[in-house]
């Protein structure tokens, strides 16, 4: 476990967070002992847990890679970062686009004390942390982080990547993200995993209730709801599918079952 310093007056060690026990499942090294019981209990409920983290993860390398090479996109806004892993979203847009800009926006004190990590960006480039929560998209837009590094009259990705699971109908995900959406100019594009229980609604419902007795309820989406967050946006294929079958070039993940996957992923371009 890490003795990094964290401020300790904002940091619940007792409890388990999030974006730590997705370390954890991961193999990082940024949690405590909370978030290391709270990823076992839910691997023991579902086994296919740390298949299903990584193929986010993976989702996102090329999602992030598709976007700077195929799209053009040479800035990037990333709601609810995590806990740096390398490589980092940066890390992958500046390896094909050197002078590629990152804004990483986090509501969580780990990951603002980690943040150096995201911070590292290469000397064409420039990489920029907001914290703020995403359920205040003012908070974020108006930030003077933001608007020192994007030019929001060039097209920005959008990039929501396992978050809106966390935000409850109260909270309202996809009002939340058209609000992100709507400053950003034509060309823009929104990529987006969002979590379901389609595919494995008992093991999947078992892990959303370990999560929800630790104070951390989920909204698990259907197909017509994911579609939701794309209404008026042009799908790039294959569409919003598991995020192991998302592959633009048209090959598929090899050797992982649908059921072990519980997240659909989806690029979309605003017009």
């Amino acid at each position: 476990m890490p003795d990094n310093g964290w401020p300790a007056d904002r940091i619940d060690t007792e409890s388990a967070h999030s974006a730590r026990i997705y370390d954890y499942i991961l193999g990082g090294k940024d949690y405590y002992p909370a978030d290391r019981e709270a990823g076992d209990a839910m691997a023991r409920e579902w086994p296919a847990l740390p298949i299903h983290m990584r193929a986010n993860r993976d989702w996102m390398n090329r999602a992030v890679r598709w976007l700077a090479e195929e799209a053009g996109i040479r800035q990037f806004l990333d709601i609810g970062t995590g806990i740096p892993t390398s490589p980092n979203l940066h890390e992958i847009a500046q390896s094909v686009a050197p002078a590629s800009r990152v804004v990483y926006v986090d509501n969580d004190p780990i990951v603002l004390t980690l943040s150096q990590g995201l911070l590292a960006s290469s000397e064409e480039g420039k990489t920029a942390y907001v914290e703020a929560d995403m359920r205040d998209p003012g908070s974020i837009l108006d930030a003077p982080e933001l608007r020192e590094t994007l030019d929001l009259s060039q097209p920005v990705a959008l990039t929501v990547i396992a978050i809106v699971h966390f935000m409850l109908d109260a909270d309202d995900a996809v009002g939340v993200v058209r609000r992100l959406l709507e400053p950003l100019p034509p060309g823009s594009y929104l990529a987006m995993t969002i979590a379901t229980a389609q595919f494995a609604p008992e093991e999947v419902g078992r892990v959303a209730r370990e999560y929800a007795a630790r104070n951390m309820p989920m909204r698990l989406r259907t197909i017509d709801e994911a579609h939701e967050f794309f209404t008026g946006l042009d799908l790039v294929k294959p569409g919003i599918v598991q995020v192991h079958k998302w592959h633009p070039d048209g090959t598929g993940e090899q050797g992982i079952r649908d059921e072990d996957i519980a997240m659909y992923g989806a690029v979309a371009r605003k017009g």
